[in-house]
């Protein structure tokens, strides 16, 4: 369901409930889309459980020698140097 941003204010506490019941509302302001109310339920359906991108990263296969010398190297040469 879509919420006008007036009708969201007045009555928080209704599509709060509606969130909870029926799934994600939409609130619009202008009739473009604005936001979203979600359930605590739905939020860490969409959130939890998940690996962060480090975690993820770190959890990949390991580096060979041949990509690890060149990240190893890649992290002693100096920065990009810029010609005026």
């Amino acid at each position: 369901m879509t919420w006008h941003l007036q009708d969201a204010k007045n009555q928080f506490s209704k599509l709060v409930q509606k969130a909870r019941d029926e799934g994600p509302q939409v609130v619009s302001v202008r009739g473009q889309r604005a936001a979203v109310v979600l359930s605590a339920a739905d939020y860490d359906a969409l959130t939890g459980n998940r690996p962060s991108l480090v975690e993820d990263l770190l959890s990949g296969p390991d580096w060979d020698d041949e990509v690890s010398e060149a990240v190893s190297q890649r992290a002693k040469l100096p920065g990009r140097q810029v010609e005026f």
